[in-house]
Formats: C-alpha cells, structure tokens, sequence
C-alpha cells in the first residue's frame, strides 16, 4: 500500500461545471471529517463538496458521501477509483461549482471518477511503512557518528536542540529500530539516552 505524503490539487471542467479534487492525508474516520470540513470552509460557495476516503493500514476502512448530488453518482465512483489505486489514508474532497448544465446519472459518475482519477495522478505518494519515534540525549563528540548511523537506517530528524548536550528526536523505520539502539550504544558507550515514544 502506499499513502500520500502531502495535500494535492487538480481541476477538471465538465459542460462549465468545475470540479476540483483535493486529495489531503488522513490517518483516521476523524482526521476525514476534519479535512473534508476545512475544504468546505475554503469554497463556501460550492455547489457541492462530496468526499471519498480510504483509511487504514490495509486500506479496508471506507467513507463517502454524495452531498446532495443524486445517490451513489458521486463518492461511490470516486471512492471506487480510490480502492482501486493502492492508497490508503487518503480522503479525497470533490468541489463542484455547478456550470448551469445538468450532467444527469451518467455524467456524474464519470466527472466525480474522473476527477479523483486526476488528482491521483498528481498526489505525491511513499510506500506505507511502520514508523517509530524516539528521542535521544547525546554528547557532542557523538554528534557526527550518530548522523551518520541515522543516513543508513533512513532516520527523519524531526527536532534537534543544542544544550549541554543535544537532544534529537527523529522518526525511522521500524524494522530498522534494533539496529539504532546497537548503533547508539556502540557510539555512546553508554553515554546516549535513547527513548523509544509510543
């Protein structure tokens, strides 16, 4: 499986009516209210916003909605389109601002899965991979070893204060976790504070 790495945005018209398809990462059934709620925030004058979601480490937890538009013309293609893609936690926002033409059943299915077909061509994706936090005390003289052990084991510093000693947390793989703490200890010489966050 594969999961979005950042929000994304395309456009397509059908007989005037625009259809802008947000696609934004969602771990979870609340984090999909949250998004679809902030996209219809940002077009409060959209004729519809009708979302498709896929959630969950096997991508087996699923929300839609048609928003009003006819029933199963909307998020079913949309989210049918998602199943079919490979992605999880990803919910994708479809806002129409309707063009005056009406597209009837058929035309909806196809303007709903062709928009969130176009936005999955442009949201930036990384192979689903269980990750672990930590954080870590280290001594100066470690600073460089310690960068160097986290390039091969693909570590993502997410802080790094500088005090009387450093203090890091970082994200990683975690099959590669075992291996930061043998590393760690080995560079440290006791003297580095590994804790692992859950």
């Amino acid at each position: 499986m594969l999961i979005p790495t950042a929000r994304a945005e395309a456009e397509i018209e059908v007989k005037k009516s625009r259809f802008i398809s947000i696609a934004i990462p969602t771990s979870t059934m609340e984090e999909v209210k949250e998004a679809v709620l902030s996209v219809r925030a940002e077009h409060p004058d959209a004729t519809h916003v009708v979302h498709a979601a896929v959630i969950g480490k096997a991508g087996t937890m699923y929300s839609s909605s048609d928003d009003r538009e006819p029933k199963n013309t909307a998020g079913r293609p949309a989210l049918e389109v998602l199943k079919g893609s490979g992605i999880t936690n990803i919910t994708v926002a479809i806002v129409r601002y309707f063009g005056g033409t009406l597209l009837g059943t058929g035309g909806l299915v196809k303007a709903y899965g062709d928009s969130a077909k176009e936005v999955l061509k442009v949201v930036p994706t990384e192979p689903l991979i269980e990750k672990t936090n930590f954080s870590m005390v280290i001594p100066y003289n470690s600073y460089t070893l310690i960068k160097r052990l986290f390039e091969t084991l693909s570590v993502t510093t997410l802080n790094e204060s500088f005090d009387i000693s450093i203090n890091l947390e970082g994200q990683l793989p975690s099959e590669n976790l075992q291996k930061l703490k043998d590393g760690a200890s080995d560079i440290g010489q006791g003297k580095i504070l590994l804790t692992i966050n859950t």
